[in-house]
């Protein structure tokens, strides 16, 4: 997000906010009210915020975290590869059934003997209970690979929730500190603001006595309008930020959510070397990488087994009716009992596995190839972070010159001014050039401590606990 002062002519340079915000979608905005509140009412919203902070940034990141579904989402999806896990293990164990069937047959076929009575050779009524056990002996390792896919199937599926809290974290974070700055960046405004009413009050004691003339007052109340102007688009944007905040906490009713803090320059030592490596260890991108190349590579060879031979066996024990056997009704029923052992070879599937071996192939080398992409985008990842800081901190160095000149400088014209051999345009110009100092370092604190958060998210870094 980059926030830039620019200066227009009206006797004198001004301040206006154009807020840029084009760090993604933690800074979209949301459309103002129709209703524009006067500064006074906005100044005491400001305060009121100030005054009954609640929310801090590791409670504000937790809470965004706590109140997503897209997190919940994820999370179920795992939840789910975890269950397709336990299903393929489920292949290693044996398969027991219970079957019980009753057939009616109407006519059946019979046979008589001389005058005695006629014989069935099978019953109208028909009985047959059994259980079955089955459990595949070896299969070439098929049902080790299918586990396998499943095992990396949920490891991807974690890692997508780790990939999910990361960004969202990030959101939080850069919401919350959007809101931080644009507070910060009022208060300034409102300093100058209070300086120019200060020196408006002096040209009316002066031209009261004389010594100057309403033109010097009417110039004044052109810069106070100004930055009155600019106080309402900064108040504007402050309360766009926290709308942003109130929809990640997914509390729309409550828009003022105020947070806690202030922005502060805190500079860290940084290793180029040290933060690459770290990088590469900890980032969830270069997990997932591995994780669809270790899939892709799985996959393969599920296919490669799935062409092969089959052992299994299976048992059977029960009761049914119907034998024909010396001293038995057909119509009893009887215990029995089956054992088989079955070898299943494919022979000819139309080249479909060899197709398969050929796609699977082309996918592993394509995850091997995102692998490296992945790698060298978070490389350029890193050192981009480690360039933005190593920036920020001259901007910042910059910002407090600048302010420690116009200073000097605001002293100086107003010196000048008091004792007649100054303009009052050069004090206004200098009241100016002080209040985009400020924000010129409002805007430096803003873009490190931003760049920070960069800097944890190139690296894989936690943000929050």
């Amino acid at each position: 997000m980059l926030f830039r002062f620019h200066r227009v002519g009206f006797g004198g340079a001004s301040l206006l906010l154009n807020a840029l915000f084009a760090a993604g979608p933690a800074l979209a905005q949301t459309p103002a009210s129709p209703s524009i509140p006067s500064a006074a009412a906005a100044a005491a919203g400001v305060a009121g915020v100030a005054a009954n902070d609640s929310l801090s940034l590791d409670l504000t990141v937790q809470s965004v975290l706590d109140a997503n579904p897209a997190v919940a989402n994820l999370t179920e999806l795992a939840n789910a590869a975890a269950s397709r896990l336990s299903q393929t293990q489920a292949g290693f164990l044996p398969l027991v059934t219970g079957t019980a069937t009753y057939t009616r047959l109407d006519p059946v076929s019979r046979i008589a003997f001389g005058n005695g009575p006629e014989l069935s050779f099978v019953p109208n009524n028909n009985f047959d209970a059994h259980i079955t056990a089955q459990y595949e002996l070896y299969d070439f390792g098929k049902r080790e690979a299918s586990t396998n896919l499943a095992r990396a199937q949920v490891q991807t599926a974690q890692d997508n929730i780790m990939v999910a809290r990361r960004d969202l974290a990030f959101t939080a974070a850069q919401t919350y500190y959007s809101i931080l700055f644009l507070r910060e960046s009022i208060l300034v405004q409102d300093q100058q603001i209070a300086s120019l009413q200060a020196h408006r009050n002096e040209m009316q004691r002066r031209v009261a006595a004389g010594v100057s003339t309403r033109f010097d007052v009417t110039t004044t109340d052109v810069r106070i309008t100004q930055a009155q102007s600019t106080k309402l688009d900064l108040q504007n944007q402050l309360r766009n930020q926290q709308v942003q905040l109130a929809r990640l906490l997914h509390r729309p009713q409550q828009a003022d959510l105020p947070v806690k803090g202030r922005l502060s320059y805190e500079p860290q030592p940084l290793s180029l070397e040290a933060e690459l490596s770290r990088a590469a260890q900890n980032r969830p991108e270069v997990n997932l990488a591995k994780d669809a190349e270790l899939a892709a590579e799985l996959q393969a060879k599920l296919i490669d087994r799935s062409n092969l031979p089959s052992l299994g066996v299976g048992a059977q024990a029960g009761g049914k009716n119907g034998y024909i056997l010396p001293g038995v009704a057909i119509t009893d029923i009887r215990f029995n009992t089956v054992g088989v052992a079955q070898l299943s070879v494919p022979i000819y599937d139309g080249g479909r596995n060899r197709k398969q071996r050929v796609e699977a192939a082309a996918g592993y080398r394509a995850a091997v190839a995102r692998t490296q992409d992945a790698q060298e985008q978070i490389r350029a990842d890193v050192r981009q972070a480690v360039n933005n800081l190593e920036f920020g901190q001259a901007r910042y160095a910059n910002a407090q010159q600048q302010i420690a000149q116009a200073s000097d400088a605001l002293t100086r014209a107003t010196g000048r001014y008091r004792y007649g051999v100054g303009q009052n345009l050069d004090v206004l110009d200098a009241e100016t050039q002080l209040s985009l100092a400020r924000l010129a370092r409002a805007q430096a604190m803003y873009n490190y401590t931003l760049g920070q958060f960069q800097l944890k998210r190139a690296t894989g870094e936690q943000i929050w606990k």
